[in-house]
């Protein structure tokens, strides 16, 4: 980077805040796709005005820009692809501003870690629930730039569904305040929800405003066990249609309880198809107690084998456990994880997942599937040697097609993951040229010079 720009982000923000020696270049040229994208330099704004100023600049001189949270993405939507400056969040802007009780709501900096606000509404009795699996070290900031979701979307959706409100700063400088405090807002278009899931490439995030809600009271964890995944699948739509709504609804596949199991040796029945955990909450025992009994005749009437409930919170994170650890647990079948996050119409659950055992059997790879099932989102986990090129090129292929079966019954690319780099190329799937070119539109409307976060999400 010209020298010129070096110091003046130096003597904007200051020496601590605007770096652009090697040591972080390479700290900041990964996330959890393991892709390697070295930036030119990483600036640590301290406040809304430094972030305005910085994007003023940008825009003038036509430097990349790419807002980053905490790295945690499986997309590639925080790398500096296409060079140019890294924007981080987690140094200044990670504060709680306000919980405000009246309201219910609460006010953030982008840099302010999920788990950080969970624990902070649970101390007065409120409760916030989008719980991506990051949630211990993901931002909300990038929850929002990815639209998280997580394992209580079955019964208390997704980021969406908490943002009222978002101060942002367009890429040439000016703050925007999209949304507000009131329950009820038609007043102009809905500029938070375009930039919600946009990755970064339409605006800077500076403030966000999350709905919250009231603590439950009660809440029970039960844990089904089937003899095939398809049996399993049928459990799940037709359980949510018998009129109960569980907080979660999560599987494992027959090769993700080996996985675990012979990781952590926690007493699964790896001689299962699949399992199904699910929690349900509610304002009193009886409430939660009939929702279970419901739970468990759906789960026998499609084939469970057995079903338990945890008689304690101990027992409950046992069973959790398995589902939040999963994901390490499969490196077991192969070095490199082709990860996707791929979503259908519950009712489609079944047909899908016959598809892809269908495809894993055609490349020969090996697929554990994982998920959010009580909202159709299910991890495709499409496991190769990273030595072995061919087994590459066919885990690629694999994917390719499991995009495809995906888009055929009424699915989508991504339920939480986002689009970044690494789905760019199957954008055509899901969308038609007239689609994709207004989402151009859109972009160049926000960013008429390309600055913010270009070459992702197909654009």
């Amino acid at each position: 980077m010209d020298s010129k720009h070096i110091k003046y982000f130096e003597n904007l923000i200051g020496k601590d805040n605007a770096k652009f020696d090697k040591a972080h270049q390479i700290a900041y040229c990964y996330d959890a796709t393991k892709k390697r994208y070295e930036p030119d330099g990483v600036l640590f704004p301290r406040d809304e005005n430094d972030v305005s100023e910085i994007l003023k600049y940008c825009n003038e001189n036509k430097i990349i820009i790419v807002p980053r949270g905490a790295g945690s993405g499986f997309t590639g939507g925080a790398l500096a692809s296409g060079g140019g400056v890294v924007l981080s969040f987690e140094k200044h802007m990670n504060k709680i501003l306000e919980i405000d009780m009246q309201n219910m709501v609460a006010v953030v900096q982008p840099g302010v870690i999920n788990m950080d606000l969970q624990k902070a509404a649970l101390e007065v009795g409120l409760f916030y629930p989008p719980d991506p699996a990051s949630e211990n070290y993901s931002s909300i900031g990038g929850n929002v730039s990815e639209n998280a979701g997580g394992m209580r979307a079955a019964k208390y959706g997704i980021t969406k569904d908490y943002v009222m409100a978002l101060r942002a700063v367009l890429p040439n400088g000016e703050i925007i305040r999209a949304g507000k405090k009131t329950i009820k807002d038609v007043a102009g278009y809905n500029i938070a929800g375009i930039l919600i899931a946009s990755e970064g490439s339409l605006a800077v995030i500076t403030e966000i405003t999350l709905k919250l809600i009231a603590k439950p009271k009660f809440k029970k964890t039960a844990m089904g066990v089937f003899p095939s995944v398809n049996s399993a699948m049928n459990a799940v739509y037709k359980t949510m249609a018998a009129g109960v709504t569980p907080v979660a609804m999560e599987f494992l596949d027959s090769l993700s309880i080996k996985a675990v199991e012979q990781k952590f040796n926690k007493g699964l029945p790896v001689d299962s198809g699949a399992i199904l955990i699910s929690d349900v909450d509610g304002p009193n025992l009886d409430v939660i107690n009939e929702d279970l009994e419901i739970i468990k005749n759906c789960f026998t009437q499609n084939g469970a084998i057995d079903f338990k409930v945890a008689k304690d919170d101990q027992e409950s994170a046992d069973i959790w456990f398995a589902r939040r650890n999963c994901s390490q647990a499969i490196t077991m079948y192969g070095s490199l994880k082709l990860n996707e996050d791929i979503t259908v119409p519950r009712s489609k659950l079944p047909e899908l997942l016959d598809k892809i055992s269908q495809i894993s059997a055609k490349y020969n790879v090996t697929t554990p599937c994982f998920g959010h099932t009580g909202d159709g989102n299910v991890h495709t986990n499409v496991m190769v040697d990273k030595s072995d090129p061919q087994a590459i090129e066919r885990g690629h292929r694999a994917i390719t097609e499991i995009f495809k079966a995906t888009i055929e019954l009424g699915g989508t690319l991504s339920g939480e993951h986002g689009i970044g780099i690494s789905k760019a190329p199957f954008m055509h799937l899901a969308f038609s040229d007239g689609e994709m070119e207004l989402f151009r539109s859109i972009k160049k409307a926000f960013d008429p010079n390309n600055i913010l976060n270009p070459f992702k999400m197909g654009l």
